[in-house]
Formats: structure tokens, sequence, C-alpha cells
């Protein structure tokens, strides 16, 4: 029965997951709103099927540490720095102005001032799922404002894995005296420690040993489980040994992976798992909510919202213009910052597990998720407007057309050298030679492998390499497919070479694939899915022994070209394009041009 139990409650909860998530994508609404609202769809607060609670209780927590996990591996430190200034002073400003207003809020309705102070933490830190949704739908997210509100996310996710760690310290459940907490909390504090030394001293050596001997067996299930089995272990380890939460062990783990070679493969591989588990942790989170209590206590509902969506908002507002950032800047992240998602859920499951939250905390703050998640892309519309209107006051013309300084970090790849960028897939024979030439011609070549040999080798020789499979987007956005001019297939007979086009082609809809197939039967497939130029090695043989044979039977060089073109056509259905491929030096620039305008591109 309990097996029935858990295949009713993982194939419930992700049919209405998928249903509600398209519907509220459709409606152009986040889809973690379908997910909380498939939790209440299967919850006990609604007729129907009860999923059962403990068993999605279980898969969420799975899907805690996944998410945690690819929140270390898409960490990176550079990106912190690059805009600390604001960053920095501006996330924890906001966190800790929304915590007191919470603590006030629940001080008003008769709760401890424990109780208060965690609900205040689990509204004040705003979702990375949607603030990345949002500023990537609204074209914002590779600007100096994006960056800055990038590094705003990362502050706060520290924020929050900082909080999860010292909750249970903190509230013991039992009456301490300020020196046991004291006490406890340095314990904590040093395990921490030990922790993290633990991680990146030995598990800096072993994790890409480990996962170095697992890519070399060119599995890719025994890669994606040496990954899960590193999250996974370490999030239990962290647990067991040094007895701190397995959220702050799995985020560890992904800062390991995230700065080895192996971070572009791991994402694309192994956390599509975080993402299922991740919808099972929504809809338990939505299993707790009970749609009545809004009727029943609709001020602390409304108060909660006005912290999320007018307290933490104005106070990021303030805090940039303080700073002297541009107007836009500050309007855009008071609006990004306006919302509240995963780590929240994370904070007040957390907070219910340790008894500190009750019942009504927790359905306010569930409530209070699903407005502002459903009506903050529709407010960040709004941020033009806006703009226009408040340039109308005096006082804030000083900010109008001050430059936002943040500038991304170096990167040591991107050479002044070249004048573009062109995507390699494969390194063999035929991939040497392009690279050589992308070279020589300006362009600046970078490689996608699965050898993890091929790949640490071009690196060494000062070549652009992402270990990784190009069927999947977390691999092409690391090797700049959005800012290439060509995409370029050399292995004939790939697997999954329509989806690479395919994922190529939704990333950046100008850029030019170039792809070289076995077969001239697999050409129509590949134009459908998105080639502009296919290369087959059964046509070139056909068209090398033809212009040969001329050769040898004395034909002119005009009859050889005629001949040349007419077998073509009927091969290929195109003339060569080698130019698109290759362009002289002085047409470098221009077909960079032409690729940022997918309009003057002809297919």
């Amino acid at each position: 029965m309990h097996d029935l139990d858990l295949i009713l409650t993982l194939t419930a909860g992700l049919t209405a997951a998928l249903v509600l998530g398209y519907i509220t994508h459709r409606l152009s609404l986040s889809p973690i709103v379908g997910y909380l609202l498939a939790g209440i769809a299967v919850g006990p607060a609604t007729p129907g099927f009860i999923a059962n609670k403990h068993l999605a209780d279980q898969m969420a927590e799975i899907g805690v540490i996944l998410l945690m996990f690819g929140v270390g591996l898409h960490f990176h430190v550079k990106d912190l720095l690059a805009v600390r200034k604001v960053a920095i002073p501006g996330a924890l400003g906001q966190a800790f102005l929304a915590t007191i207003l919470g603590c006030l809020v629940g001080l008003c309705f008769g709760w401890p001032w424990q109780v208060g102070i965690v609900f205040g933490l689990s509204i004040s830190v705003a979702s990375t799922v949607v603030m990345l949704r949002v500023l990537a739908d609204n074209n914002e997210l590779h600007t100096p404002t994006g960056r800055i509100a990038v590094g705003w996310l990362v502050v706060e996710d520290l924020f929050a894995v900082l909080v999860l760690v010292l909750l249970p310290v903190l509230f013991q459940g039992k009456e301490t005296t300020p020196a046991e907490m004291s006490m406890a909390l340095a314990s904590s504090l040093a395990k921490i420690v030990l922790l993290v030394m633990f991680v990146f001293v030995v598990g800096g050596r072993v994790i890409p040993w480990f996962l170095t001997k697992a890519a070399r067996t060119r599995s890719r299930e025994l890669f994606t489980l040496s990954v899960l089995v590193v999250a996974l272990g370490i999030a239990v380890g962290a647990t067991r040994l040094f007895g701190v939460s397995p959220a702050l062990g799995a985020f560890l783990a992904g800062m390991v992976v995230g700065q080895s070679e192996f971070s572009s493969r791991a994402a694309s591989e192994a956390l599509p798992m975080r993402d299922a588990f991740a919808v099972l942790f929504f809809v338990s989170v939505g299993m707790l909510f009970d749609p009545f209590y809004l009727l029943q206590s609709p001020l602390l509902v409304l108060a909660t919202l006005a912290i999320i969506m007018v307290g933490s908002p104005l106070t990021a507002f303030g805090i940039v213009l303080a700073l002297r950032y541009p107007l836009r800047a500050a309007l855009t992240l008071a609006i990004a910052v306006g919302q509240i998602g995963e780590f929240s859920f994370i904070l007040i499951t957390q907070g219910r597990n340790l008894g500190i939250l009750s019942e009504s905390a927790g359905n306010a703050v569930v409530a209070a998720a699903l407005v502002s998640i459903s009506v903050n892309p529709l407010l960040f519309r709004l941020v033009g407007f806006a703009e226009s209107r408040l340039k109308n006051w005096p006082r804030l013309a000083a900010w109008f057309g001050r430059p936002v300084s943040a500038e991304p970090a170096k990167d040591a790849d991107s050479a002044e050298s070249f004048d573009s960028r062109a995507v390699v897939v494969g390194y063999g024979p035929v991939g040497r030679s392009l690279v050589r030439m992308l070279q020589e011609n300006r362009i600046q070549p970078t490689v996608i492998e699965l050898n993890l040999d091929t790949v640490r080798r071009l690196r060494d020789e000062g070549i652009r390499a992402v270990y990784g499979d190009s069927t999947h987007r977390a691999t092409l956005e690391e090797a700049g497919i959005k800012d290439a001019v060509a995409f370029i297939l050399t292995s004939a007979g790939m697997q999954g070479s329509e989806e690479a086009i395919r994922v190529a082609r939704e990333l950046h809809p100008g850029v030019k694939v170039v792809v070289r197939s076995g077969y001239l039967k697999e050409i129509p497939a590949l134009r459908r899915a998105g080639a502009d130029v296919v290369f087959s090695g059964e046509g070139e043989i056909a068209l090398t022994m033809t212009e040969f044979l001329l050769r040898h039977l004395g034909a002119t060089e005009e009859q050889i070209d005629r001949q040349r073109e007419r077998i073509r056509d009927e091969l290929f259905g195109t003339p060569l394009a080698m130019e698109l491929l290759l362009p002289p030096p002085e047409a470098a620039a221009s077909l960079t041009n032409r690729a940022e305008n997918p309009g003057t591109l002809e297919r």
C-alpha cells in the first residue's frame, strides 16, 4: 500500500503541476504559480484526490538538496565582485528591513518575537527563479542593470543559506541563557568552518578526480549518477559528520563542481532531475496552504503583501538611488525584488519543522507568494512608464544620466584581436582545420567537446573549450552562442544534431548554422531543424570523383565548373556558401553586423 501511495502521490503531483504549470505559462505567469496551485489541488484543503503529504515531503527534501546544489553550481565570486558596491549593501539592507517589518507585523498579531523574526526572514528573500525569468523575458539579464540584479540575488541566496544554517542553533525549542546560546552559536560556526575547509580542501581534490573517472567512461548515465552522488553524499555527510543543514553541504558541493571543468555538463545533464524534484517541493508547499485562510485572516495576508510588494521595493529603490545609480536601475531592482519564492518556502518549511512558525504564518507566506509571483512580471513592464514619469521630479534629475558601474569581470578568453566568435562542435580532423582557419580569419573559435582530455589540451593551447553536450542549452550558453556568428557541427552522424540546431536557433535566431552529415538522405531533416548549409560526405566524394574524372578525360575548366555546379545543385539544392563560414578579414565585421540583425540573413 505504501508503494501504491508513492506512485499515486508522484503521478498526481507531477500531472497537476504539468497541467497548471502549462496554463500559468500560457498566461505569461511564472510556472511556480502553477506548481503551488497543483499542491493546493492535490492537498487536503480541496475535494478529490489527496496526496500523501509525508511522502511528498520526503521527495521535496531531495528537491531542496538539488536546488541548493544548483545554486552553488551557478555561484561565481566574480559576478558578485563586479557589483559588490551596490549588491552587498542593497541586498543586506533590503533583507534586514523586511525582516524587521515582518517581526513588527508578527507582534501586532500577537506572535512571539521568535515567530516574527522567522516570518520576517522568510519574506525578505526574492525568488531567484522568478527574477531571472523576468529579466530574461524583458531583455535585461545581460545589461549592466541585469548584472546588478544577479549580484543582488547572489547576496540574498548566501544570506538565506546562512539563515538556514543558524535557525536550528538560535531556535532550539527550549529556554537557553545568552551564554548557552553564544556557546551553541560558536560551536555551530566552528563546524561550518570545518565543513567548508573539508569540502574545498579535500573535496576540491577528490570531487574533480571522481568526476574525471566518470567522464572518461563516456557513459552519460554514470556521469549523471556521479554528480547526484556528490550532491546527495556531501549533503548527508554535512548533517551526519558536522551536524549542519544538508542544504549547506549541497551548496558547497555545487560550488566545488561549479569551479571545475565539469560545471557545464553537470548543469545540463544532472540538474534536470533537480527540476523534477524541485517541482515536487513547490507542490508540497502548496499542499500546506488552505485557501479558506484568505477569508479568515485577510489583514495578515495584506500586511505580508505590503512588506513584499511595497516595503522591500521601496527599500531597494532608496538604497540604489542613495548609492547614486541611475533611476532605471533603481526601478528595475525595486520591482524585481517585489516577490518571494523558493528560499521563502524552504525557510517556512524549516521553521515549521523546528516548531517555530504557526500554520497561519505559513499560509500567509504561501498566499503572498502566489500573488507577488503572479503580479511581478506584469509590474516589470511598467518600468519604462514609471521612469518617464519620475523624470519630471527635479530632485531625481542628478541620477538620470549617470551610467551604471557594473561592468562584467574581464574574460580571459575574449581577446581583442578577434572580430567575432564561432562555436565549433567537435575537434576531429575537420574541427581542427576549421578552428585554425577561423583564427586566421580573426574569428574566435569556441570548441564544444565531450572528450575531457581534448578539452584540457585545447585550454592549455589557449583555445576556448567547453566540456559538455551541444544539445543542452547550458552548454551552448557557456560557449557563447548568443554572441556567435556561426554554429558549426563538424562530426558526421552526431547523435542529437537536429536538437542541437534547434536549441542554437532558439538561443540565437540569427546565427549561421553549418552542419556536416554523412549521407545525403540526412540533409532534409537537418534543414528542417534550421541548418543553413549542410555538407554531406557522400555528396562531396561524388563531386571530387566527378571533377577528377572530367580532368582525366580532358574537360575544360569551364566544363568542369558547369558540371560541378549542376551536380552540387542536384545533390545539395544550394550552391557552396563557404563565405558564410570563413569571410575574408575585411568582411568579418559586416558578417557580425548581419548576425546581430537576423532580418538581413537569408535562410
